[in-house]
């Protein structure tokens, strides 16, 4: 299998927020953002492997900030590191204000994906990840201690 760079699995979203997408008091409803939020992971993955990529977690997702009707969202995703058959997928999310054309950060989240066969259904090993810049190897890095983080957790709740 070829190696792949981060850069060749980016994605960006745009999403516009909708009265359909909001609560009664006008804020983006949480299950829409997320359902955003797995859609641009699971189209980072796979471009990274070329095949389908499942979710198979969500790690912690904290809401910074209410994003309102009418704002402008952008989601920015991008593989982090690929293990055997999953991979870590990063996920930012930014409020982009139509009248101002200010950016805030409002969310970000870490998603594990598992690479599947178009053709059995089964797991297939991914490629692994090539990090070029500082913040690409930076969040490599970090990948690794989320993914000890999260087994050691698996672990500790089956032993229980």
């Amino acid at each position: 299998m070829n190696d792949k760079t981060v850069k060749r699995s980016q994605v960006e979203m745009i999403e516009l927020v909708l009265p359909n997408d909001t609560n009664i008091l006008g804020n983006l409803l949480g299950g829409r953002l997320m359902h955003w939020i797995d859609i641009a992971g699971a189209l980072s993955a796979a471009r990274h492997c070329n095949t389908v990529a499942v979710t198979a977690a969500v790690d912690n997702l904290v809401f910074h900030h209410p994003i309102k009707l009418g704002d402008i969202i952008r989601l920015k995703a991008s593989v982090n590191r690929a293990f055997n058959t999953s991979m870590e997928v990063g996920v930012r999310v930014e409020i982009e204000e139509i009248a101002t054309g200010n950016i805030t950060h409002s969310n970000s989240a870490y998603l594990t994906f598992v690479s599947i066969d178009n053709k059995t259904k089964k797991p297939v090993r991914a490629s692994e990840i090539i990090p070029e810049t500082p913040d690409e190897i930076r969040r490599y890095e970090q990948a690794l201690i989320r993914r000890n983080q999260r087994l050691t957790e698996k672990h500790g709740i089956i032993n229980h």
